[in-house]
């Protein structure tokens, strides 16, 4: 039958009609049932118009290959994750293109337990099966039922925060049109049965798959307008805006200004070891600095694992963390099956401004202050891993302190760098961070930008 272009290293992706349609939809589900012998799975979707037919068409193969399906209708992709661990069931999948442009589609699978299904994990496997368009014909056929675990789901967010410490606090939350904003209408309306003294203001809150807003993805600044113009208008104490399917969430402070996910990572490590402080924080090495130095400070123990969800969740697993955060915005959790959310962080946040009694801008900039950063900045090249090598032939001669958990970091007195390839596209990414000294930031920025133009 032909590759299957749209699997990807993590997931399903591709562009509509000849990367993926209901055929290949169909064929995925017969094979995900087959290669994981699934008696029972989990399904849902996002807001897109073409996320529909694509359900239907999987819903039709997991049954076609003996699986009963229950289809949880509209979802962001951590309630299929809650629902597969919540659930005594095979797997889940959300159809989701997350980001991605209007005219593609794809899916997250993940097996028993919520376990990610990636490349190392199953996914070429059921490429393969895919492809091969071969598959035995089961004892039963399936069936399928709608199903909900929306207020079991609710009530494991919750779980995250003491409510009675929650100090009256006034949100922006943006879905962006997303999947997130039935999610949002839950939490409110929980809060308001117990009390909870938080008013969110909605906007872009419908879900709707011609994305009127454009598509959801805050990390382009573009986008960011919108969340920061309703904070200020507001007087709100923070915004919060989402990708489609929600795993992600950006946050912005009281004025309005988007904060650096790094900086998120380092709060969230925060709020967990203010309640148990000798636990295990896992970060990725991109950034690191800040993170390490609040781990430590609050009696945790920072680990470092290489970048991407299948490496983090895998390594948190191995020692048992209650925390992982990448810079991306992703963030994992021990108790969530070591899935990553874009709900539990906020509430975390909100929490912590609650016992902390500073405006967020105040918690942040602080750190900010004590480890600037360059964020991740993309440089286009011709070959990766010659220019990678040029720089690091470079900047050796300086004596750093070298790390390969990914691409190469190197470590020096008042700066520290990390560099990496693209794994899909001949990109090469830049973060750097500094100690307190915004100046060198630049110089060193400037300097890294100078050696990958020769």
């Amino acid at each position: 039958m032909g590759d299957l272009a749209c699997f990807k290293a993590y997931d399903v992706r591709g562009r509509l009609g000849d990367e993926l349609n209901e055929d290949i939809a169909y064929r995925i589900g017969c094979a995900y049932a087959q290669f994981l012998n699934a008696k029972k799975v989990v399904i849902g979707g996002d807001m897109r118009l073409s996320t529909e037919p694509l359900k239907q068409a999987l819903a039709k193969g997991l049954m076609d290959s003996g699986a009963d399906v229950l289809d949880l209708g509209m979802t962001g992709t951590e309630e299929i994750y809650f629902a597969s661990f919540f659930l005594d069931v095979d797997g889940g999948i959300e159809i989701t293109a997350s980001h991605n442009p209007i005219d593609f589609n794809g899916m997250k699978l993940v097996g028993r337990g919520a376990k990610p299904i990636s490349g190392d994990t199953g996914l070429k496997e059921i490429q393969k099966l895919a492809e091969n368009n071969d598959f035995i014909s089961p004892s039963r056929q399936g069936n399928i039922q709608n199903y909900s675990v929306q207020s079991d789901y609710i009530e494991h967010l919750i779980s995250y925060i003491d409510p009675a410490k929650i100090k009256p606090l006034k949100l922006v939350v943006n879905a962006g049109n997303g999947a997130a904003g039935h999610v949002i209408d839950a939490i409110g309306e929980k809060f308001q049965q117990a009390n909870i003294p938080i008013e969110f203001i909605k906007i872009h809150h419908q879900p709707d798959g011609t994305f009127p807003n454009g598509i959801p993805n805050p990390l382009l600044p573009e986008n960011r307008q919108s969340t920061a113009t309703a904070v200020r208008q507001h007087k709100a104490d923070m915004g919060i805006a989402w990708d489609g399917d929600f795993d992600r969430c950006f946050l912005f402070d009281e004025n309005g200004e988007f904060i650096e996910g790094y900086y998120i990572v380092g709060l969230l490590a925060e709020a967990f070891l203010a309640k148990k402080p000798d636990e295990k924080i896992i970060h990725d090495p991109r950034l690191t600095w800040n993170t390490i130095d609040i781990v430590k400070k609050a009696g945790g123990i920072p680990i470092q694992s290489k970048t991407g969800h299948a490496f983090i969740k895998e390594r948190m697993r191995a020692e048992n963390a209650i925390y992982g955060g990448e810079m991306s915005a992703h963030h994992y959790f021990r108790d969530f099956a070591y899935c990553d959310s874009g709900m539990i962080p906020w509430l975390l946040i909100a929490e912590l401004l609650s016992l902390n009694y500073k405006p967020l801008s105040k918690l942040v900039n602080d750190r900010i202050n004590e480890y600037p950063c360059s964020g991740e900045i993309n440089y286009k090249v011709s070959d990766t891993q010659l220019s990678m090598k040029y720089v690091e032939e470079r900047l050796l001669k300086l004596n750093p302190i070298i790390d390969r958990t990914d691409g190469f970091s190197m470590e020096f007195p008042d700066w520290r760098i990390n560099l990496r390839a693209s794994n899909t596209e001949a990109l090469l990414r830049l973060n750097i961070e500094t100690k307190r000294n915004c100046s060198l930031l630049k110089e060193r920025v400037d300097a890294i930008a100078a050696l990958l133009k020769e």
